[in-house]
């Protein structure tokens, strides 16, 4: 299982969406505290929507410490990037758990300081709000809203 872990991310800091999602079983459920809990085809989308826009920028993962066993695993990831609505620089650090089944990630939660990010990726306004669960539900709204419009373009189902 440390050989998928391996893959999503090697695939990730490539920007190749293909093979991160073929690490995925089709009943996947992912969360964090940008997008809330995703399931299936939402979750594959995601991360289309999140190569694609990277493609050309300055993005780059780096991951570390990975830890599995048959059914469950966790590895620790660095996200470095421009942030497009503001031009401002971030560079995210991430704690990933994973469940296992059939050789597939079944079950993905990245925890990470929301707080933390938004100061890096919204200057004073995240400094003052990131911190705040309505900043959370207003990410969370304009995030899926985002990936709702890009699976209806891609024409994805859902």
């Amino acid at each position: 299982m440390e050989e998928v872990i391996a893959k999503f991310y090697n695939a990730f800091n490539n920007l190749d969406a293909e093979t991160m999602v073929s690490c995925y079983h089709d009943a996947i459920i992912f969360e964090d505290s940008a997008f809330g809990v995703l399931r299936g085809n939402r979750a594959k989308a995601m991360w289309m929507m999140l190569c694609e826009s990277q493609k050309g920028k300055d993005f780059k993962v780096s991951h570390s410490n990975i830890k599995v066993n048959d059914k469950e695993g966790s590895v620790h990831w660095e996200a470095y990037y421009t942030f497009s609505k503001t031009g401002r620089k971030v560079h995210n650090k991430i704690d990933a758990e994973f469940k296992f089944k059939d050789g597939l990630i079944i079950n993905h939660k990245d925890k990470f300081n929301l707080h933390g990010w938004a100061k890096q990726a919204m200057g004073l306004k995240g400094l003052l709000f990131g911190g705040m669960g309505f900043f959370r539900s207003k990410l969370n709204s304009q995030t899926n809203y985002l990936l709702d419009k890009y699976m209806k373009e891609k024409k994805l189902s859902s």
